[in-house]
């Protein structure tokens, strides 16, 4: 297959790439800063068109990641760089895509399953989940990263392309043994005693295992009647503290400090973050997953935060292992 994607140097690209990569297929990722790498990399600005739009031609899959990182403070510059670079970038694919005299096969658009709302009751699903953003009491931060969600999609569902399986990928949060990624920052605070609840620690974390992750874009890219919404998460969610307290158990540290709400709210600040990240109750079913049949290798954090350490251990053993 040829598989293009835009935005694909950041961590959750990185990971799909590598893997379509060694399961050689022919990968093609848009960059604004392309770098050496063992797939193509092909320059574009994620805002108009240009020569890269040919690569479209023919592609079996578009899988767009293009968009700022939200792992910032929601400033005005930061928040319209946040929301712009995600709906021009997809507005733009949208457009190559509809020009393309043999379109793609399937366009994967990156979402987020942060568009839901924050409960602790139930599980949201993309049946009967809330879309969040009207939560008494939330953040304006809360309700900005919705609005970024909600633009997305409709940029997405706005475009006409007949000819292409639309699929929107509402992702939670990727956990992979690489540096710099969520697990990697989560497991720093283990290794230095801080990895205790945080805030009330009743709030949901909803996640997926790397593996289990590029096997659900494999498998979606497989099945035609997967279209529009799907929850890529564990069908097992917990709460912050059991969370925490696994990843513990995994690493082989019995205690981690807690970190009460105004803690969090002061490291934010410091490390230019927002805590919602932290904070927000994620709870997210995997519903049309496990309807197509789609089964799980890792769908229990205990036993997936295990692999990970293993895999964290090793790489830092031998730092010329990837991931």
């Amino acid at each position: 297959m040829k598989i293009v994607i835009p935005g694909g140097t950041g961590h959750v690209g990185t990971v799909l790439a590598r893997a379509f990569h060694e399961a050689c297929h022919d990968v093609v990722v848009l960059s604004r800063s392309p770098r050496p790498a063992p797939w193509r990399m092909v320059h574009w600005d994620g805002r108009t068109s240009g020569p890269w739009a040919s690569e479209l031609e023919g592609a079996d899959a578009v899988i767009n990641l293009a968009g700022r990182s939200v792992n910032c403070r929601y400033g005005a510059k930061n928040r319209r760089e946040i929301m712009d670079s995600r709906v021009e970038s997809t507005r733009i694919v949208g457009k190559a895509i509809s020009g393309a005299s043999a379109p793609p096969k399937v366009w994967l658009q990156a979402g987020t399953a942060t568009i839901y709302e924050h409960r602790y009751d139930a599980p949201n699903d993309e049946f009967s989940g809330l879309i969040g953003g009207t939560e008494p009491g939330a953040p304006d931060t809360w309700r900005f990263s919705i609005d970024v969600a909600t633009r997305w999609e409709q940029t997405m569902n706005g475009t006409s392309t007949p000819s292409t399986r639309k699929v929107l990928l509402r992702s939670a949060i990727l956990m992979s043994p690489g540096e710099g990624g969520p697990f990697d920052i989560l497991l720093r605070l283990v290794r230095f005693g801080l990895g205790g609840r945080s805030g009330d620690g009743r709030q949901y974390v909803s996640w997926i295992h790397d593996r289990d992750f590029v096997r659900s874009i494999f498998w979606i890219l497989e099945h035609p009647e997967m279209e529009g919404p799907v929850n890529l998460c564990s069908p097992n969610p917990l709460p912050n503290s059991e969370f925490m307290r696994a990843l513990r158990g995994a690493w082989g540290i019995p205690v981690g400090l807690p970190a009460a709400d105004w803690m969090l709210e002061v490291g934010a600040v410091l490390l230019r973050t927002e805590t919602e990240l932290i904070l927000k109750s994620r709870r997210v079913a995997p519903s049309r997953l496990a309807a197509s049949g789609f089964s799980f290798g890792f769908p229990d954090w205990a036993d997936a935060s295990r692999d990970l350490c293993a895999r964290w251990r090793k790489r830092h053993r031998h730092p010329e292992n990837q991931p």
